[in-house]
């Protein structure tokens, strides 16, 4: 699935929050301040805690994210596969940006593989986008 401009846009400008879901079907919730688009299908962030979020990427990679402007009554959720990245270049440019930017190094960088999009505006909420 192929992120337009606009969503790119939104995911750097507006906070964006994680839900994943355990093998016992725990759910868990967070933000994550670092999310980012890293190509045009593709969505990434850092992994700092190494907490329930991350137990449960390690478990079954499934997760959906949630992106939300209250002021313009628009957003996008976006679901996808992940893949954990411990080493090589995606992994050693966030170890980089975190030193240059004085920010805490990630343990882990997941990567996500986004499959779908929906809509979070009131017009077309829950409804996919078909790009």
């Amino acid at each position: 699935m192929k992120l337009t401009e606009e969503m790119k846009d939104f995911v750097d400008h507006n906070l964006c929050f994680v839900a994943t879901e355990s093998d016992e079907g725990k759910l868990d919730l967070g933000p994550k301040m670092s999310m980012r688009v890293l190509d045009d299908s593709h969505l990434m962030y850092f992994e700092r805690t190494a907490g329930q979020t991350y137990r449960n990427l390690e478990a079954n990679g499934k997760i959906c994210i949630a992106s939300a402007n209250l002021a313009e009554k628009k957003g996008f959720r976006f679901y996808g596969r992940v893949v954990l990245h411990r080493e090589g270049k995606i992994f050693d440019d966030a170890i980089a940006y975190a030193e240059e930017h004085g920010i805490k190094k990630p343990t882990v960088v997941p990567v996500i593989e986004v499959t779908e999009i929906q809509y979070l505006d009131p017009a077309r909420a829950g409804k996919n986008y078909e790009g």
